[in-house]
């Protein structure tokens, strides 16, 4: 008996010695690095078009998280971002060619938003990837980064460095990793079906379920439908004040989503101008939508409608939130 019992704890503090020396390895290492990769040559032609449809994406993407309180894409602390994940802070994207991304290729940017990954190969956590952005809108956003416009045009400024928590490093180098590079074209999806222009504004360019769905963490980049809680909402962010505010159930749960809450004309305004039904306005980390039609938030609608229930009570855990940090 006492042989077996020093078998196994043998057998236990070798196990707490690997994993102490894997800890170790993670802090000593920090986020892995990778090949620099092959980058695709691409020239993006820059036209008004383009340009206009860019500043759409970039408004719902960029702008929320790499502006400076002067509208500048500087880079900026992410106060909204859970504290487990460290003090985080987002990049120079301006034209400036050494704090910015001025000396980048148009492939390059294409290839960083796709994949997470950089042209020296280091690898970008924090940052979205948009693996199922269709190539022309893709395209767009490069020439918008690329345009006269006053929030891209070159700056020296930048944020302080992200400091990641052990937490987030230890994701890096187990569940968070870069998406791999596809050369086959991603297209436009079709206009004319709302529930695909819906699917495809809310999870192609909106990346609304990066938030609105079970865990942060446990999602699919690649397939948005196989993440965990997909739409269910539940998420601790943070607002402008610091104070905990939990994403929002966007199922057509009967009890606990949005179909008692908003009619369809009530949910375009509330994500166009951020005011609910009742008169009362959204809190932060959430902001009103303007840049896109009525068409595109209705189509958004219609695709959540498609989207499995879930029953999330989120009222009921937020009101508990509020009770423990007080």
């Amino acid at each position: 008996m006492k042989k077996a019992l020093k078998i196994v704890g043998f057998c236990f503090g070798g196990m707490l010695l690997l994993l102490a020396g894997f800890c170790a390895y993670v802090v000593a290492v920090g986020v892995p690095t990778y090949d620099p990769p092959t980058i695709p040559d691409v020239t993006v032609e820059r036209t008004p078009a383009r340009i206009a449809r860019g500043e759409v994406i970039a408004q719902i993407q960029c702008m929320a998280c790499h502006a400076d309180n002067q509208n500048r894409l500087t880079g900026k602390y992410m106060a909204e971002a859970p504290p487990i994940f460290g003090k985080l802070y987002s990049k120079n994207i301006t034209q400036d060619k050494e704090k910015g991304i001025g000396s980048w290729t148009d492939g390059e940017i294409m290839y960083f938003l796709r994949t997470g990954i950089r042209r020296d190969g280091s690898y970008a956590p924090v940052m979205p990837q948009y693996p199922n952005m269709a190539d022309e809108d893709l395209k767009s956003v490069v020439a918008w980064l690329r345009s006269d416009r006053f929030p891209v045009q070159p700056t020296r400024e930048e944020a302080p460095p992200t400091e990641l928590s052990f937490v987030s490093l230890l994701l890096t180098h187990t569940l968070m990793k870069p998406l791999a590079y596809s050369p086959k074209l991603i297209a436009l999806p079709d206009t004319t079906d709302p529930v695909a222009l819906g699917r495809y504004t809310a999870d192609a360019i909106g990346d609304c379920y990066g938030c609105h769905s079970g865990d942060m963490i446990d999602q699919s980049k690649t397939e948005p439908e196989k993440s965990k809680g997909y739409y269910g909402g539940g998420i601790e962010m943070k607002d402008e004040a610091g104070k905990s505010v939990l994403t929002a159930n966007l199922t057509f749960d009967q009890q606990t989503g949005i179909a008692r809450k908003y009619t369809k004309e009530q949910f375009i305004r509330v994500v166009k101008l951020g005011v609910r039904p009742d008169g009362s306005i959204l809190r932060q980390p959430m902001f009103p939508r303007p840049m896109l039609s009525d068409n595109e938030v209705g189509a958004i609608y219609e695709y959540l409608k498609t989207v499995p229930k879930i029953k999330n009570d989120i009222a009921q855990k937020t009101a508990e939130v509020q009770l423990a940090e007080k």
